[in-house]
């Protein structure tokens, strides 16, 4: 009786067709390549033209590097030499290149370079198209932020304190000499004053340094450590200030940045692995979405959500031509800044406060029951009604201007006789008659935003918020990778952003 043997489909490498297959046929009707294709093909990539010269060899269209690009992006492709490798390997990157081969230079050279003043106008493109076909709203936003690690070294740092401490050592050594010159000097050639070194600047370190070396190089009486001292301030503080007025001069407003990328600010990372709080240097990305696609992206060096609202919304109207109608955010927005901000353009904003959640709790108000906002205020007499029934009147105004210029009017109310009360030690711990202050305006915006949130359409807009904004980043950051920017520079990082923006953008198309 016959073995059975199995049987085998034919299988011959060297088996000519008569009609070979083409790339079109090997990519499903529904695959997600074929969307970025469609909506690039759509696109006005007029600006992306303007980056290339007359003159010269010609080069790979720009057209069909963009679609590389984009779709490296929304397939986790961020490298340069991957992307290269793929136009190779990969019928999906074969079908959008046409078999051509762009090299990893010719690639890093279109995302760094080419793409920097054309990418916004592309996004915006993308953006426009998608709310045309009902996907996405550019009138009702969301908005909130994240940190993502910049590609920088963690341990090649300069801090805004750091600097402090050493000038002020500086200025302590400079004044002990001086001093000592002082002492030492001679009834002909007295030493003046020391010099005012409250702001010292390489010029007046210099001026200070010659000085005291004019006047202690020639006197054989002076101390050897002190001229030894003098030596090595001579070698160093000149240099050593202008070093530091440089690094002053790139921190501007913030408190660190690292040496090896200087537009990066050290910053707390949710994703540390070590889980003890560890700084990186890092961006804080800020991103309006609606229906979990980007509507609006703007990269900054602040560590805080708060101080960002305005170049993101006015980014927001260079880009659609008018600010956002309504807008939700979280509580990292809510202050008296943005509020006031929103009102002025006329965006209706359910944007928390500080202590709107807690407010919310009824036993954490009754925990509270001596607080400044639960005493009665008599508009006639301008004057708060303290617990125990008598009047804290009016004293004064002060002004305080926040680190952006923000100009804040606070108004103050004391009482008149808290000596003698029986509430004395509960309402207040002061040893003083009670004193509270009162912003007025604050108190009027946070009323508006309280009535708002509250609202049955602000609590429909604060449900959706967290799984509209939020997701977006999780999509991002955790099912694609994305947790660490490839190239350097606030410049670049924004061109890096901007194709995130625009892969999660076509992925949610094709979703």
């Amino acid at each position: 009786m016959a073995v059975k043997q199995p049987v085998f489909k034919p299988y011959n490498q060297a088996q000519i067709l008569v009609l070979p297959p083409t790339l079109e046929e090997l990519i499903p009707l529904w695959h997600p390549v074929r969307v970025v294709n469609e909506v690039i093909n759509k696109l006005n990539i007029e600006p992306l033209l303007k980056a290339y010269h007359i003159r010269g060899s010609s080069s790979y269209h720009p057209q069909m590097l963009l679609k590389v690009v984009v779709y490296g992006y929304v397939t986790n492709l961020y490298s340069s030499r991957k992307l290269a490798a793929a136009c190779k390997e990969s019928i999906y990157f074969m079908w959008l290149s046409s078999m051509s081969y762009p090299d990893h230079n010719t690639i890093n050279r279109f995302r760094g370079v080419r793409l920097k003043h054309a990418l916004r106008s592309v996004f915006e493109e993308v953006v426009k198209l998608l709310s045309e076909e009902g996907l996405l709203s550019i009138e009702e936003i969301n908005t909130d932020g994240t940190k993502i690690e910049a590609n920088a070294n963690k341990y090649t740092f300069v801090w805004k304190k750091s600097i402090q401490t050493n000038k002020e050592k500086m200025k302590k050594q400079l004044t002990e000499i001086w001093q000592y010159a002082q002492q030492v000097a001679s009834e002909e050639d007295k030493m003046p004053e020391p010099p005012d070194f409250t702001e010292i600047n390489s010029e007046k370190v210099k001026a200070a340094v010659d000085q005291l070396n004019e006047k202690l190089a020639a006197k054989d009486n002076a101390d050897k450590k002190v001229k030894a001292k003098l030596k090595y301030i001579t070698k160093h503080y000149p240099q050593n200030i202008e070093k530091y007025e440089h690094q002053e001069e790139i921190l501007g407003q913030r408190n660190s940045f690292s040496k090896t990328d200087t537009d990066a600010t050290f910053m707390r990372m949710k994703e540390d692995h070590m889980k003890n709080g560890q700084l990186k240097p890092a961006y804080n990305v800020q991103i309006s979405t609606s229906n979990q696609f980007i509507v609006n992206y703007t990269i900054h060096s602040n560590t805080t959500d708060t101080n960002t609202l305005n170049a993101h919304l006015t980014q927001h109207e260079a880009s659609f031509g008018k600010a956002p109608e309504k807008l939700t955010a979280d509580a990292g927005y809510g202050s008296e800044e943005n509020y006031t901000l929103l009102e002025q353009k006329q965006t209706i904003a359910f944007v928390k406060y500080g202590m709107f959640d807690k407010e919310q709790n009824e036993n954490y108000n009754n925990k509270q029951p001596f607080a400044a906002s639960k005493l009665f205020y008599n508009q006639e007499k301008d004057c708060y009604i303290c617990p125990m029934g008598r009047q804290m009147n009016f004293i004064g105004t002060s002004r305080k201007r926040t680190s952006t210029g923000f100009e804040q009017t606070v108004k103050r109310y004391q009482a008149g006789n808290c000596a003698n009360c029986p509430l004395n030690g509960a309402c207040h711990k002061s040893s003083a008659n009670r004193i509270i202050e009162v912003n007025v305006n604050l108190n009027r915006l946070k009323q508006k935003a309280h009535e708002l949130l509250n609202s049955e359409e602000g609590l429909q807009r604060r449900k959706k918020r967290c799984f509209d904004v939020e997701p977006t980043f999780g999509n991002i950051k955790q099912n694609h990778g994305f947790k660490r920017f490839m190239l350097r520079g606030k410049e670049k990082v924004e061109i890096e952003w901007g194709l995130i923006a625009i892969a999660q953008n076509l992925r949610k198309k094709a979703g």
